[in-house]
């Protein structure tokens, strides 16, 4: 263990410096623009794992972007841990906001500033560097197989294979990931929950071509007008979500533990102001850290259509879209979701419109036990370097392989987050604190040594 301490303080700033220069790695995987970068990234990554002091690491090719598998087996007899994470980020989008280039990382107040600081190059690269400190200091206590993906932000449509088809080589006794966030540094918690996820995109018609407003306003329907109607319509008055047979097979939790997940540190005004909102909003009968954790959602990712250039139009336009997403709970199912909605929302087209609704992806909601030796070895590790027990709590994202893993793979998953929940994932401004990723590189090997004994 000093020993860790010591190669770390050592290496601190290279670690730092390496990280860095991922982030300037544009792997947007939801745009074909960077599909070189993409790729430019997979080989990165391969690289920090031989160099870190994996026997093996390779670049495997899918359908889509590449994965990138990893491992250095120490002895059979000894546990195998299986890290899963992405390389691959979200789209920049809106670039305006940001307040340094999204690929320029910068430290800032002791944050990095970039797309993928925390989601999840600044995660899975912990994983990484802990491997690293144990590798060169020979106190490696387990097997790690390393498994990091290029297409987990546009729904890891390609992962699946690679799973049913390298069933032998992803052999192992737990899965460990790091792309989920803990209440503070303060207050360090395991993620015991995710939600799943159904995502679809929907497209309004109206007449075959664009309008004078003039001429036809108050003549035909406008799609923008119409599909507005439509998605106000899928929630009622207490914020319910109106997909007939939605909630029928949403599992409920019992009142004690509702009460159990109520007593996390949360402060709501803190919460406000941090998002600059005057109030909350949500589903009727539920506290906010319910509705973004055990509770079903629908919103609208993105909506367009007509003129949103500079100045005026007066046009009456052809089509509207917007693309809308859903988190799921125990026991829902994505594709029955998603056909629900699919059914539901064509039923909502008016006279004079038609709908299209068009599937993009999903995934399943997971719940992974806490009474395991693997979770407990996440929770004595937490101790170990936080002195502070963790607290479970369940996190309202979605990471759409983790049900695959127990089905396919047959193995459980443990969340070992260190992200913060204003890191503005997905955000412009997205964030890592530099504590943070220092603290996950020190908390991993100890994961290792737990699970191990």
């Amino acid at each position: 263990m000093e020993a860790w301490k010591a190669y770390l303080e050592e290496h601190k700033d290279r670690f730092l410096e390496e990280l860095l220069d991922l982030l300037r790695i544009p792997s947007v995987s939801a745009d074909s623009t960077y599909k070189e970068d993409v790729a430019r990234c997979a080989e990165a990554v391969k690289k920090a794992m031989l160099d870190a002091g994996c026997d093996t690491a390779e670049v495997c090719p899918t359908d889509g972007h590449p994965i990138v598998y990893g491992e250095k087996m120490v002895d059979p007899a000894l546990p195998t841990v299986l890290v899963y994470g992405h390389y691959d980020v979200q789209p920049a989008d809106p670039l305006d906001l940001w307040t340094s280039g999204p690929f320029e990382p910068v430290i800032k107040d002791g944050k990095i500033y970039a797309r993928g600081a925390c989601d999840d190059k600044g995660q899975f690269y912990m994983h990484i560097k802990a491997f690293e400190v144990m590798a060169k200091t020979n106190t490696l206590q387990c097997n790690v197989k390393m498994m990091i993906e290029g297409e987990e932000e546009v729904g890891s449509s390609n992962l699946g294979k690679f799973l049913e088809t390298h069933v032998d080589k992803l052999k192992a006794d737990i899965v460990l990931v790091s792309d989920t966030s803990m209440i503070s540094m303060e207050h360090p918690s395991i993620e015991t929950g995710l939600r799943g996820l159904a995502y679809l995109e929907v497209e309004v018609t109206g007449p075959n071509r664009d309008l004078h407003s003039g001429v036809y306003g108050g003549g035909v329907a406008n799609p923008i007008n119409e599909l507005c109607k439509m998605i106000a319509s899928l929630h009622d008055e207490n914020k319910h979500i109106t997909i007939p047979g939605f909630y029928d097979k949403v599992q409920e939790l019992t009142d004690a533990e509702r009460k159990a997940l109520n007593d996390a540190p949360f402060d709501l005004d803190e919460y406000k102001q941090d998002l600059k909102v005057n109030d909350v909003a949500g589903e009727k009968g539920y506290s906010t850290i319910e509705r973004t954790g055990i509770r079903p959602t629908l919103d609208v990712n993105g909506i367009w259509g007509g003129y949103i250039g500079e100045g005026a139009k007066t046009v009456l336009p052809s089509k509207a879209y917007a693309k809308i997403s859903m988190r799921l709970v125990p026991n829902q199912v994505s594709d029955e979701i998603t056909a629900m909605f699919q059914k539901h929302f064509e039923n909502l087209a008016t006279p004079g419109t038609t709908v299209k609704v068009t599937p993009h992806h999903g995934g399943e909601p997971v719940v992974t036990p806490t009474d395991g030796k693997a979770y407990q070895a996440a929770a004595k590790a937490i101790q170990t370097t936080f002195g502070k027990d963790p607290i479970p709590t369940r996190g309202g994202g979605s990471i759409p392989i983790i049900a695959l893993f127990e089905r396919i793979l047959g193995l459980k998953t443990v969340l070992l987050g260190f992200g913060l929940d204003n890191d503005n994932i997905h955000s412009p401004n997205e964030k890592y604190d530099v504590a943070n990723y220092y603290k996950g590189i020190e908390t991993i090997p100890y994961f290792h040594k737990y699970f191990a004994e």
